[in-house]
């Protein structure tokens, strides 16, 4: 099977694409900038040892989508599973927050599931069959002060997951939404040591969650899933129960 993951160099993408790759997945990752991921290769080169392909790809930009896809293809066939992962925060008061912030945000996080969700259809359509996982967050469904744009980006995913379910469910196509509460991640690590107190504080399990758990959830969604869709599973330690 060929996963197309976008933001796979770090954190939650990473840890999804090295269980997909462990799993015996042909996987391919889109980063923005830097280096490369660990264990991956590029389009072109030998890839003995290489766990997963990875191509640079600003997933704002249709054009640099068309071509990460295109190179994904090219290595490993049509795109039958898509991990919509990438994502920005440019946090703030709703009151400060200027409208190039809110629509940043909306474009890195919700434009582009769109557009990559869009991409990756026909594909799966000629395969007859195919999963799509979308990362949001728990704070889709119960708000967080400071980030308007980011639960609005994140809630958006579940009306587009969930109608993608109703338009293409009789294709065999699922589309599913996974929605981590606060995880071990670079985002994490910069928050103050109060703030960590504090949301910790809202979580049952009284601990972050770690990359690896989210990863091992949607490999069950694209392995074992084939009988569920339009569904919103949390992986956060019970902080958004109830919603």
């Amino acid at each position: 099977m060929s996963v197309f993951i976008t933001g796979g160099n770090r954190g939650i993408g990473y840890a999804i694409a090295t269980e997909l790759a462990e799993a015996g997945h042909n996987v391919t990752v889109t980063y923005r900038s830097g280096e490369p991921p660990a264990h991956s290769y590029l389009p072109g080169q030998e890839h003995t040892g290489g766990r997963f392909l990875a191509v640079r790809c600003d997933v704002t930009d249709p054009e640099q989508v068309d071509m990460a896809f295109k190179q994904a293809e090219t290595e490993h066939g049509p795109v039958t599973s898509l991990v919509s992962n990438a994502g920005i925060t440019r946090d703030g008061l709703l009151a400060r927050m200027s409208e190039d912030d809110f629509t940043a945000v909306l474009d890195a996080n919700l434009t582009a599931a769109y557009r990559v969700a869009k991409r990756a259809l026909p594909g799966m359509l000629r395969a007859k069959g195919g999963r799509m996982v979308f990362i949001s967050s728990a704070t889709a469904m119960h708000g967080e002060a400071g980030q308007t744009n980011y639960a609005a980006s994140k809630a958006g995913l579940i009306g587009l997951s969930r109608s993608i379910a109703r338009e293409y469910g009789s294709r065999s196509i699922t589309a599913n939404v996974v929605a981590p509460g606060l995880t071990a991640t670079d985002m994490a690590a910069a928050l103050p040591e109060d703030r960590i107190k504090a949301l910790l504080g809202q979580i049952p399990l009284g601990r972050l969650g770690q990359p690896e758990e989210i990863a091992r959830t949607v490999r069950f969604l694209i392995d074992g899933g084939s009988y569920i869709t339009g569904a919103v599973i949390p992986v956060d330690g019970g902080a958004g129960m109830g919603h």
